[in-house]
């Protein structure tokens, strides 16, 4: 994973602890985890929104035919 080891790891998260503090670890987080959340259901919904014009314009020409 880009030549990040456990102890690169622990020490941005050594980091980050003194930045931020503890009590804002947990916002941080949860901030995080819901922004993910949002991407991936903004990705979803732009996907379907692609996908569902082409399945109208497959229905259409099998009508025609």
């Amino acid at each position: 994973m880009f030549g990040i080891g456990m102890p690169e790891l622990i020490i941005i998260l050594i980091i980050v602890l003194i930045i931020f503090g503890a009590k804002k670890l947990p916002e941080i987080g949860s901030g995080i985890g819901k922004g993910i959340k949002n991407f991936k259901k903004a990705t979803h919904e732009a996907k379907n929104e692609i996908e569902e014009p082409q399945e109208n314009e497959n229905d259409e020409k099998e009508d025609k035919a």
